[in-house]
């Protein structure tokens, strides 16, 4: 039955229908057709042969499976190029997994040379010799804090009150018919010396405060264990 590859338009373009690439990549390439149930052998020219109850007449690169063995038909005979005979259950598997328990014990106390070497028991030295243990500083003081001016506040010159003066005095007396009268101005009052008053208030600062402590240092004494795990050999076993 003829195909149509493509089409070519009046005006000179091509459309493809059938990949015609893929098509001759293929050519030289295995075809696997399945399962037959025709008896075949290395160099056997069987042809045609029955897949799925049908029978199909073989070309070459096709490839069929003949109970646990594979052929390829080179397009006169067939030629065998596998054995599954002898294949377990995980021959057609990706992957596979099964549990397995170990068996065994760990020694908390390995003989010398064996195990791995941990301390969990012993002592700390809250003050240790110099040139061992870690550092610390628990006690001191803390200094206070110096506070100064940062800026100063607005000031303003005040002349304060001095002297009151003195009030005017008149006096008149009569004697001998004579009236006689006196008059004493008095004297202004006198202002004070001037002083310099806050009109704002000025910023402040404080100082970090400093600690100051007396170093101490810790270690740890201990007495070194090995652990170790003895085991008993097992087998995984995977279905």
């Amino acid at each position: 039955m003829p195909q149509i590859d493509h089409i070519t338009l009046p005006s000179g373009t091509v459309y493809e229908i059938v990949d015609a690439a893929a098509r001759a990549q293929q050519a030289g390439a295995i075809i696997l057709r399945g399962e037959t149930t025709t008896a075949l052998v290395n160099g056997a020219n069987t042809n045609p042969i029955v897949i799925g109850g049908e029978p199909y007449t073989a070309r070459g690169n096709d490839a069929v499976f003949y109970g646990q063995k594979e052929f390829v038909f080179d397009g006169t005979v067939w030629h065998e190029f596998g054995d599954m005979s002898g294949l377990g259950d995980l021959a057609m598997k990706d992957s596979a997994s099964g549990s397995f328990t170990p068996a065994g014990n760990v020694v908390i106390n390995a003989s010398s040379g064996s195990g791995t070497a941990y301390t969990p028991q012993g002592s700390i030295s809250i003050n240790a010799p110099s040139g061992s243990g870690t550092s610390y500083t628990p006690e001191g003081s803390v200094s206070a804090p110096a506070i100064s001016v940062k800026t100063a506040g607005a000031t303003q010159s005040v002349t304060p009150f001095g002297s009151a003066g003195t009030l005017p005095e008149l006096s008149m007396t009569v004697s001998n018919g004579n009236l006689a009268i006196s008059f004493s101005p008095g004297t202004l009052p006198a202002a004070g010396t001037a002083v310099t008053v806050k009109t704002g208030d000025a910023a402040y600062e404080a100082a970090q405060p400093v600690f100051t402590g007396t170093e101490k240092k810790l270690a740890f004494t201990g007495v070194q264990k090995k652990l170790a795990f003895a085991g008993v050999q097992g087998t995984v076993t995977v279905s």
